[in-house]
């Protein structure tokens, strides 16, 4: 293999990302999702006559985002279903490599596999063969229609997974050892995919990096349809698939705003996230039956280890960003509590390790333990319990060049990747990295590359009995574990970590 290799569709021409990595980008895994095929579920990609030229991204995926260093959407973008791989150049004696399956995070709103984030150089440098994909986000990829399949996003999804065992031994990968990965939407998604019997041996291993919980019900998908609908100016939600791409994503992004300053919203004004996967709540119909956390207490997905991380300062950095509202007295913060329904529990576990924090820091604190270390504690709790091995991880770096930086949401990817430099990134880590940063990485880099390869990170599994439960803690030496005592952002009932340092 030079760059040119042979798929089933057709022949696609790289570009070379270094001296040993070669890179083949935009490549269809399905058909565009629009005209008759709008809205349903992903069909085949259409072959090529030639060589297909996969030197530069695909379109992304409709939206309304501008992230650094991304492609943006624009209007008759159609072929967005498209992924990406870094691969090294063949040796003769190299066996098939593994291979490591991005999904990309983003509110299941915005985001694409184009991020510079998510160049897979370095990890390819490191034996695996990296795929990232786009998938379908906001009303396209997730909004309730009459007549057509929730989750549209997730059937993109297995859809990329079904390329990826059919094709990536031709890109010098092995289909037999797959492990799917993601953050934030794109773990919450790794993790639906987990429990599926729709993707049983399409991936041996999952790394989940920040996952949000599932928390839309038909309903509440329901009410955001009739929200969208209203907005576009349709006379009925049955209208909504007449609608061009672009009305929808104005009009999701107006009913995200319009919450987001009424705090009569309720959970929405903190939390204007309006798309999700949705659990059928009983029915037959859907493609998830119930919330992945229910999913995996079947042991069905028994055999697929598990390794799931989450930061620090979850988030701090949409408080940074103007992500959430202003808490700032007692009771603005009663009023969150109430109106998100967190357990009294979770609020007074972190004020007793925490009790001279300020009301800011509780409040993004708990917002951070019930939106994303819950869900990733009770995924870690369920897959052990049914029979399955997990390993957990906390990303505290603190530290950055310029002074003390938030182990905030994301800010453990560039880590991750081994991107520390790319557009974007400075802002996460707090600016330029240092030596002891890129050491870090190295680690983290390390850790990835052999857990996709033999299921082991580098450090012991969650045991199956209650007792102390090893945490990776990924910091600098630079770094205080102490300082902010989180070491209670898991659950205390089962899993309960005794940290090591990364």
């Amino acid at each position: 293999m030079d760059d040119l290799v042979a798929t089933s569709a057709g022949r696609v021409r790289g570009i070379a990302r270094s001296p040993e990595v070669l890179a083949f980008l935009g490549i269809p895994y399905a058909a565009p999702p629009f005209g008759a095929d709008r809205f349903r579920a992903p069909r085949p990609a259409a072959g090529w006559a030639g060589v297909r030229d996969a030197r530069s991204f695909g379109p992304v995926a409709p939206q309304s985002a501008r992230l650094p260093g991304m492609p943006t959407w624009s209007p008759g973008d159609e072929d967005v279903l498209t992924v990406n791989v870094w691969t090294r150049r063949p040796a003769a004696d190299r066996p098939p490599s593994p291979v490591l399956c991005w999904l990309h995070g983003g509110a299941f709103t915005f985001g694409s596999a184009a991020q510079p984030d998510f160049d897979g150089t370095t990890l390819a440098s490191a034996g695996l063969v990296v795929v990232t994909c786009n998938y379908r986000l906001g009303f396209e990829g997730f909004g309730r229609l009459a007549g057509f399949p929730d989750d549209r996003g997730l059937l993109d999804q297995l859809a990329a997974l079904h390329w990826v065992r059919d094709e990536i031994a031709a890109f010098g990968g092995d289909p037999d050892q797959v492990t799917l990965a993601g953050q934030s939407a794109g773990a919450t998604s790794a993790a639906c995919l987990l429990g599926l019997p729709e993707a049983r041996g399409l991936f041996r291993r999952v790394i989940a990096h920040s996952p949000v919980g599932v928390r839309f019900t038909r309903d509440a998908a329901d009410d955001v349809a009739e929200r969208i609908a209203a907005v576009a100016g349709l006379p009925s939600v049955t209208r909504l698939s007449e609608a061009s791409p672009q009305t929808l994503v104005a009009a999701s992004d107006a009913v995200s705003a319009a919450c987001r300053a009424d705090p009569a919203e309720g959970r929405r004004y903190y939390d204007s996230v309006l798309y999700g996967p949705v659990p059928a709540d009983g029915g037959a119909d859907a493609l998830l039956a119930a919330s992945p956390e229910e999913q995996l207490r079947t042991g069905l997905a028994s055999d697929v280890d598990l390794l799931v991380c989450r930061t620090a300062d979850e988030h701090w950095l949409l408080h940074a960003v103007d992500g959430v509202p202003s808490v700032v007295d007692e009771a603005g913060f009663a009023d969150f509590v109430a109106a998100m329904g967190i357990p009294e529990e979770i609020v007074l576990g972190l004020r007793r390790r925490r009790p001279a924090a300020s009301i800011v820091e509780s409040y993004l604190d708990v917002f951070g333990e019930f939106v994303v270390g819950r869900p990733a504690a009770r995924l870690i709790e369920e897959h052990v319990g049914a029979g399955g091995r997990a390993w957990s991880a906390r990303f505290a770096r603190r530290l950055g060049p310029g002074g003390p930086v938030p182990a905030w949401h994301n800010a453990d990817l560039p880590f991750a990747f081994g991107n520390l430099d790319v557009p974007g990134a400075h802002f996460l880590i707090g600016g330029p990295p240092g030596e002891a940063d890129r050491a870090l990485s190295r680690r983290m880099t390390a850790s990835w590359v052999g857990f996709a390869t033999d299921g082991d990170p580098g450090w012991p599994a969650v045991p199956a009995a209650v007792g102390p439960s090893p945490t990776r803690i990924w910091q600098t030496p630079h770094d205080s574990l102490d300082r902010r005592a989180d070491d209670g952002a898991v659950r205390r009932d089962t899993v309960r970590p005794n940290d090591t340092a990364g």
